[in-house]
């Protein structure tokens, strides 16, 4: 195929993906303001009428401006790619007197960049308009400075290493650099799951051991009935930049750690955070974490096998304006085409995690012997972050990872009847 050919085959799928995923977002907002009068009956007497106008409210504001900042955002990479910009910025790289691979490096850095400060204006407008104006935003200007230079940091200390040992094997393994490659980036990612938690995270939070007390002694407690191994539970101080709550656990094996927001900690009761904790020791010893590794690392292999099928096509580097085939422009073109050509296969990712969700919710509620907790858990989430009630069914089908709040709830309560009839 000619480099003409394959630019338009890429216009087409981008223009779909831009098309399919705007369409599903008018469409959600419609059903969301022709929902929004009144309460849903599912919830009338657990969510009063102020906080279902603000969830309401604030679906609506994210969700126009999601449209609208999607619509900007590809009008400035369709400009970058008609411009030629990509094989502008190669040239001038080109002329840096350092060696082809850090030269590739600088290749990739600078177009990251450019992406970055084409998202720039909205992730400010998101965080500082938007969140700010519903009550969740908590980072200052100062704060959200520190974070960008720390993740500019972190992402220099370990992506410049990734890219040069990606562009050695590419160089010096012969034809099945891919399966080297592949070799060499999960054994990274495995380290990286281990480490993050212990030298990244507390770069952006501060991590706190749970106090001794009930709550603590609680977990500690459902951990050992579930022959769950932890390292230990820790408060975050996500308030600093958040309103909004969660839990999760990190590190790898069988010996994790707990880690609970501190919005959690002080809007939730004991009952609501032990079923939380409950779902998500679900999601470990139903083996999902291990799936998803798994998933993620056939993909990953998938993505260097085409990788080593189009490294030496010519015309694919000419129809996005590279001269020349390299390794560092491989890198561009697969990070910025892959997403178009995912972008369709959405709703079976989505639905493979809806699955596992329902499956974590059943174990919590066989875990902790009721449905209750994990309910007003879930309830009092919804509540405080102001969820959207009303999905459109199609809409939730191609992008919730999780089942809608009235699908969980109903869910929770078919699964408690089942472990009452024993």
């Amino acid at each position: 195929m000619s480099a003409h050919g394959i630019l338009i085959l890429f216009l087409v799928f981008f223009i779909l993906k831009l098309g399919w995923g705007t369409g599903l977002s008018l469409l959600n907002l419609g059903h969301v303001h022709a929902h929004g009068m009144r309460v849903p009956p599912a919830f009338v007497g657990v969510v009063d009428e102020a906080t279902y106008a603000r969830s309401v409210s604030y679906t609506q504001t994210r969700g126009r401006f999601a449209v609208l900042s999607a619509g900007v955002s590809s009008i400035a990479l369709l400009a970058v790619v008609l411009s030629g910009l990509f094989g502008i910025i190669e040239q001038a790289v080109r002329l840096l007197p350092i060696g082809s691979y850090l030269q590739g490096v600088a290749l990739v850095g600078a177009v990251s960049l450019l992406f970055w400060i084409i998202s720039l204006p909205f992730s400010l407008y998101a965080t500082f308009g938007i969140e700010a104006r519903f009550g969740f935003n908590r980072t200052t200007p100062k704060l959200y400075l520190f974070d960008t230079l720390k993740g500019f940091a972190v992402s220099a200390v370990i992506g410049i290493p990734v890219l040069l040992g990606l562009f050695w094997f590419m160089d010096r393994t012969g034809a099945y650099w891919w399966i080297w490659a592949f070799a060499a980036m999960t054994l990274f990612q495995l380290v990286m799951g281990i480490l993050a938690p212990l030298v990244i995270a507390p770069l952006f939070n501060k991590f706190t051991p749970l106090p001794d007390g009930e709550l603590k002694e609680s977990i500690l407690d459902l951990a050992r009935r579930l022959d769950f191994r932890t390292r230990g539970i820790f408060v975050a101080d996500s308030s600093k930049r958040s309103g909004h709550s969660n839990a999760y656990f990190t590190g790898l094996s069988r010996a994790k750690r707990i880690v609970l927001f501190d919005t959690l900690v002080s809007s939730h009761t004991k009952e609501e955070i032990l079923a939380v904790l409950a779902h998500e020791i679900g999601h470990e010893k139903r083996n999902h974490v291990t799936k998803g590794i798994v998933l993620s690392a056939l993909l990953s292999l998938a993505g260097f096998w085409v990788m080593s099928l189009l490294l030496p096509y010519l015309p694919l580097y000419e129809a996005f304006g590279f001269r020349a085939v390299s390794y560092a422009a491989m890198v561009v073109l697969v990070a910025f085409c892959s997403g178009p050509v995912l972008f369709f296969l959405q709703p079976l990712f989505s639905l493979w995690s809806r699955k596992h969700e329902y499956e974590a919710d059943r174990f919590a509620v066989q875990s902790v012997g009721s449905a209750r907790g994990m309910k007003e858990a879930l309830l009092r989430l919804s509540r405080d972050n102001l969820s959207n009630l009303t999905p459109h069914p199609l809409y939730s089908f191609f992008y919730y990872s999780h089942p809608t709040l009235a699908e969980r709830i109903a869910a929770l309560d078919r699964a408690e009847a089942q472990l009452v009839k024993g």
